[in-house]
C-alpha cells in the first residue's frame, strides 16, 4: 500500500511539473491551392516570470524545403498573477503541390526546449480543363468607371478656396508696395581718417608723375583739393569754399606760424599755376609736395580705420507703421505659404485621380 501511494505520488508530480509549460501549434486550414497563404499560431503557455524565446524567422525564411516563412506577427502576451500565454502567428506559403509535414517548432523556456508537433499541409494545384479550353475567357478590358462626388470634391473645395486666397494676397501685395520699406536697412560705413585719405591721394599723384608733367594747373590742383579736404575735416572749417588768405588766418589761430608759412607758400604758388599762368620749377613742385606730407604728418590726429554702424533713426509714428507693415510682411508669407500647400495638394490629387 505504501509503495502505490508513493508511485502515485511520483506520477503526480511529475504530471504537475510537464503542466507548467505547455506549446501548442495550430494551423489556419490543412490544404491550400499553390501560392496561398496559411497561417500557422504558435501558442505557448508558462508560469508568470519564466523567460520565454519564441522561434523567429526573417522575411521569405524557408521553414523547410519548399515551404516559406513570408512573415511573422509581434508576440501576442496575455498574463495574470500565476500564468503567462504568449501567442505568434507565422504566415507560409508554398509552390508545389504535394503534402508538406511541417517540422515542430522549438521555443525556449528558461534555457529548456519543448516542440510543437508536426503539422501536415496540403498544398493543390489549380485543375485545368486542357479539353476545353475555350471555357476560360481572357482578360476583361479596362473599364470607365463613372466619377462620383467624393472622388472630386477635395479639388473642388481646394479650388474655391484657391481663388479667394490669390485675390487676397494680391491686396495686400499691393497694400503693401504703397508704402515704405518693410525693414529699414543698416548699413556699414568705413571711416578712414583724414590723413589717411589725404596721403593716399598725395601718393596717387606721386605715382603718376605729376610733379614732371607739363600740365603744372592739374598737379597743383589736385594737391591743394587734396590738403582743403584734410583741412576741412581735420580743423572744422571749410577750406574748400575758403581763398588762400583766408585759410592761412584761419591755420594761424590753431598752429605755429613755422607750419604754416610753408603752406601758405604751397597755396601761393598754386593760385599762380592756376590764375596767373605761372610755370613752377621742377624741384619746386617736389617740395611743395613734400611740404604737404610734412604739413598732414604734423597735424595728423592718432587715428585708426573703424567700421560705423549706421541705423536710421525712426520717429514714433513711423516705429507704429513699421510693425504694421511687419504684420503685414508676416500675413502675406502665410498667404503665399498657403496658396503653395492647396495648389500642391490639388496637383497631387488629380495625378491620383487621373494619372
Amino acid at each position: 500500500m505504501k509503495r502505490l501511494i508513493l508511485v502515485l505520488a511520483v506520477c503526480s508530480l511529475t504530471i504537475s511539473a510537464m503542466a507548467h509549460v505547455t506549446v501548442k501549434a495550430e494551423i489556419s486550414d490543412v490544404q491550400m491551392l499553390i501560392g496561398q497563404q496559411v497561417k500557422l499560431l504558435l501558442t505557448v503557455s508558462a508560469e508568470t516570470g519564466q523567460r520565454v524565446v519564441m522561434p523567429e524567422f526573417q522575411p521569405r525564411q524557408m521553414l523547410m524545403p519548399g515551404v516559406e516563412v513570408l512573415r511573422m506577427s509581434n508576440t501576442d502576451t496575455v498574463s495574470n498573477t500565476e500564468r503567462l500565454e504568449l501567442k505568434r502567428e507565422y504566415t507560409l506559403t508554398a509552390f508545389e503541390d504535394t503534402v508538406y509535414l511541417l517540422p515542430p517548432l522549438s521555443v525556449m523556456v528558461d534555457d529548456k526546449a519543448y516542440q510543437t508537433k508536426e503539422l501536415a499541409l496540403n498544398v493543390l494545384t489549380v485543375p485545368v480543363d486542357t479539353a476545353h479550353p475555350e471555357q476560360f475567357c481572357g482578360p476583361a478590358d479596362v473599364q470607365d468607371n463613372p466619377y462620383q462626388w467624393s472622388d472630386y470634391k477635395y479639388i473642388v473645395w481646394c479650388s474655391l478656396l484657391l481663388l479667394l486666397l490669390l485675390p487676397f494676397l494680391f491686396y495686400l501685395v499691393v497694400r503693401l508696395h504703397d508704402n515704405k520699406p518693410v525693414f529699414s536697412r543698416i548699413m556699414f560705413i568705413k571711416r578712414t581718417p583724414p590723413h589717411q585719405r589725404a596721403l593716399k591721394e598725395i601718393e596717387k599723384i606721386k605715382s603718376e608723375q605729376m610733379t614732371m608733367a607739363e600740365d603744372q594747373k592739374a598737379y597743383y590742383t589736385r594737391l591743394t583739393d587734396a590738403l582743403r579736404k584734410y583741412l576741412a575735416e581735420r580743423f572744422g572749417f571749410n577750406a574748400l569754399e575758403m581763398t588762400t588768405p583766408e585759410i592761412v588766418a584761419k591755420l594761424q589761430q590753431e598752429e605755429d606760424q613755422s607750419k604754416v608759412e610753408e603752406l601758405k607758400e604751397l597755396f601761393e604758388t598754386a593760385d599762380m599755376v592756376k590764375f596767373a599762368k605761372f610755370s613752377a620749377m621742377i624741384d619746386e613742385n617736389d617740395r611743395n609736395l613734400a611740404n604737404a606730407v610734412a604739413f598732414i604728418n604734423q597735424t595728423k590726429k592718432d587715428e585708426t580705420e573703424t567700421v560705423e554702424k549706421v541705423q536710421p533713426q525712426l520717429t514714433d509714428v513711423q516705429k507704429r507703421s513699421q510693425k504694421a507693415r511687419n504684420i503685414l510682411l508676416v500675413v502675406i508669407w502665410v498667404a503665399a505659404l498657403a496658396i503653395v500647400g492647396v495648389l500642391a495638394y490639388i496637383v497631387w490629387q488629380l495625378v491620383e485621380l487621373f494619372g
